[in-house]
């Protein structure tokens, strides 16, 4: 691929991109469901990779949201190369990108306030808030060389393992506090590895404060699943990861199977590395093995470790799209992905806002016949993904692309 802004789209990412978003709106294709109905099962097997981790660990449904946010920091390089090539300035494009970063974080805070909510509920735990509060430092540091931001990201890890090194250990007493909570079964790790707990890290001290300054129905005390505003800090790194990569695709000279398996190798080399950082090791003679972990892999507060080790997966599944895509040349085979992949946001927002509707509308307009008890979760959340896929269909045909 030449390095000149001019080339075609880089359809594989188009097709990566859509893979995701398919996958996030499928609602985990109704395997949780299956699985609670007919326990011993099948289901049962599979459905550990369609759901998220209860604290540590790493599944297939933990990796959708890192995968959209290293799309984001890939297309950063190719959307402003363009943007350089019709003329616009660094202020009209810092202008764009400070724009962007306040309205994703605007549609972050508003689907984050339900239909039964009386005011608004300020939290910005969610993929369009997160991407927003990184976004403009994103654009600012992607325009510098692949140096400042490797070093961008290596800054952000280690100083992002400083700040949880050095809030204190959760006491006694903290941990009683937490102990009775549904969701903390899993969220409270010994020893060392206890600066990651469940709601007594620092990030969650860090909301604690920062969510009671604005206005809230009651007083903030902790998040549902443990997801933290301050995610966004780790989640810049991934983000600047796929700047990085955006960046190597766009201008190295290599040839597109030198591309493809230098993606594949740094993958490897990153999940490698993350998953060595959530050994459990011995730091004491006669100590328990199962009492220390170095830095533990939790995606719900985004550790540097979950950073790495899921920017490893992201880049092996890249190489997988990019293989396919710009050396095989299956395109045809990408088509309905692709679809999906160029209105993102559409999708996005459809099904955080109007699955449940499409699939009540399913019940009302299909016969009964079309819901077979024992399929019935599955062909409901099949029927939503292909509402949601024709309306994308609809809109690629007009040409018409929704981006922010």
């Amino acid at each position: 691929m030449n390095p000149t802004t001019s080339n075609p789209r880089l359809l594989s990412l188009d097709a990566f991109r859509g893979f995701i978003m398919l996958l996030m709106a499928s609602g985990g294709l109704g395997i949780a469901q299956m699985a609670a109905a007919h326990p011993g099962s099948v289901w049962e097997f599979i459905k550990p990779q369609f759901a998220h981790q209860d604290w540590q660990g790493c599944s297939l449904w933990d990796l959708i949201q890192p995968s959209f946010m290293f799309m984001v920091g890939m297309a950063v390089p190719f959307s402003y190369a363009k943007r350089r090539e019709h003329g616009q300035s660094f202020f009209g494009m810092a202008w764009h990108a400070l724009s962007r970063s306040i309205l994703l974080v605007a549609l972050g805070v508003m689907l984050a306030t339900r239909s039964g909510d009386k005011h608004t509920v300020f939290l910005f735990t969610n993929v369009l808030a997160q991407i927003g509060l990184g976004y403009f430092v994103l654009f600012l540091l992607s325009r510098m060389g692949w140096e400042y931001i490797l070093s961008g990201i290596i800054l952000i890890l280690a100083g992002y393992t400083w700040f949880f090194v050095n809030h204190p250990l959760p006491t006694p007493q903290e941990l009683a506090a937490i102990a009775g909570m549904k969701d903390s079964a899993h969220g409270i790790l010994p020893g060392f590895a206890g600066h990651w707990n469940i709601h007594t890290n620092a990030a969650a001290a860090f909301d604690r404060w920062w969510l009671n300054l604005l206005p809230q129905a009651q007083p903030y005390q902790y998040t549902n699943g443990g997801y933290q505003t301050l995610n966004f800090i780790p989640a810049l790194a991934t983000m600047l990861g796929g700047a990085l990569t955006g960046g190597f695709l766009m201008n190295s000279r290599k040839t597109d199977k030198g591309r493809c398996a230098t993606l594949l190798i740094t993958g490897i080399l990153l999940v490698v590395a993350g998953t060595a950082l959530d050994f459990k090791i011995l730091p004491v003679v006669g100590a328990q093995l199962d009492q220390y972990t170095l830095l533990p892999v939790v995606k719900r507060i985004w550790t540097p470790s979950w950073a790495i080790l899921s920017g490893g997966w992201v880049l092996i599944l890249l190489s997988i799209f990019y293989w396919l895509v710009e050396i095989l040349g299956m395109r045809r085979l990408v088509f309905p992905l692709v679809v999906v992949g160029m209105n993102s946001i559409v999708i996005y927002l459809l099904h955080s806002l109007c699955a449940g509707w499409i699939n009540e509308n399913l019940h009302k307009h299909l016969p009964e016949t079309a819901f077979p008890a024992y399929w019935t979760p599955v062909i409901e959340r099949c029927g939503v993904l292909f509402v949601l896929w024709l309306i994308c269909w609809w809109l690629y045909k007009q040409k018409a692309f929704i981006k922010l």
